[in-house]
């Protein structure tokens, strides 16, 4: 049996080393222990390897680079030069696709449960209100078309949002990202669950850093998700408050750059009930990944009040600083980081959940 596993073991580095550090330590205390009975080392030496057979497991269910690579080895190309031969038309999508993202992997994990039409029961997630401006479901539809056209059942759509989101961003000019593939599909979609986990815009600080430490993200991944901002933009309703009743007295959020405000009531969200209108987060290079979002940040002029936020905090508005005066490239290492992270998410792997054939409906 002993012989078998080491066979087993050679064709997995990943824990190779962890089988022999186990060995070593095991055999330094048959060593030091002679008085020991072999019965017992031989149970020690059973439990040892089961444990480590239970590594093995979960490090083949979990997610890498190139997962499709003998199942479907043209998904991801297939994948890409969708996005590359539409996006250019239609750039302003890229910040939504990205957005899908993120509002699928906060709630229930990347499962791509965002994506689910609701039933006779459950209202699904994409009914929230967080999610009612969400676009680009058929452009995830129409991709999921071509790739079962190629290989029937194979490639989950949890992996294709992902893959899209990042491939959206390379093509208008932003950073790349490893995205590791095996995602499977999620079986429940709950608008409750997205009105309750996806970040809103009048969060504060701390409300912001809870939220994602709830997601295994840290202030760093926040501040640099956030950055995402550069390419965004917002409805009036997402701020409006910020500019006509933000303590409910009629007053102006004082955060805010006053002038900003002044320009954003005279010509974007002139009234205060304004649901129409969309303004641009990054106003002049909202279709250029770049360090703009941040400067502005800076400068009292960020649109949301979860925005704002976070330069009340003294280490995340010194790492903003620090952003800034870097050179781009800084920014899309550190953001392509955090976005692979964020794609890890509560991840379903090996049998759990399922590879729809249908993004929007589960298997019958």
């Amino acid at each position: 049996k002993e012989q078998a596993f080491n066979q087993h073991l050679a064709s997995d580095g990943h824990i190779k080393e962890s089988y022999r550090t186990i060995k070593v330590a095991s055999s330094s205390l048959v060593n030091h222990s002679t008085n020991i009975e072999v019965q017992g080392w031989e149970a020690l030496k059973c439990l040892l390897i089961c444990s480590l057979l239970g590594l093995l497991s979960v490090a083949q269910a979990d997610l890498q680079l190139g997962f499709y690579a003998k199942t479907c080895p043209k998904a991801e190309s297939i994948v890409f030069q969708y996005v590359r031969e539409h996006i250019p038309h239609a750039p302003s999508l890229a910040a939504a696709l990205l957005r899908m993202h993120f509002h699928d992997c906060f709630v229930r994990g990347c499962d791509a449960s965002v994506l689910l039409n609701s039933t006779s029961k459950t209202p699904a997630e994409k009914t929230a209100p967080p999610n009612l401006s969400l676009r680009g479901f058929s452009f995830i539809d129409q991709i999921k078309s071509l790739v079962e056209k190629e290989c029937p059942g194979v490639v989950s759509c949890a992996d294709i949002v992902s893959l899209v989101a990042r491939d959206s961003v390379l093509v208008i000019g932003g950073p790349f990202w490893n995205v590791p593939t095996g995602r499977r599909d999620g079986l429940i979609s709950n608008a409750t669950e997205a009105r309750n986990n996806i970040p809103a815009p009048n969060f504060n600080f701390t409300t912001l850093k809870n939220s994602f430490a709830s997601k295994g993200l840290d202030l760093t991944d926040l501040f640099l998700l956030s950055g995402a901002h550069t390419i965004g933009v917002a409805h009036c309703s997402s701020f409006s408050s910020r500019l006509y009743n933000f303590t409910g007295k009629g007053d102006q959020d004082p955060a805010l750059d006053p002038f900003y405000a002044a320009n954003l009531k005279k010509n974007k969200c002139k009234v205060p009930n304004d649901t129409t209108t969309i303004v641009e987060m990054d106003p002049g290079s909202f279709r250029t990944f770049d360090l703009g979002y941040y400067k502005l940040l800076l400068k009292r002029r960020g649109l949301f009040q979860s925005d704002a936020a976070l330069t009340t905090d003294p280490a995340t508005k010194s790492s903003i600083i620090k952003i800034v005066s870097s050179p781009l490239e800084v920014f899309f290492k550190e953001f392509a980081l955090s976005m692979e992270k964020m794609g890890r998410i509560e991840v379903l792997t090996g049998s759990a959940g399922e590879i729809r054939k249908n993004c929007a409906i589960v298997n019958s």
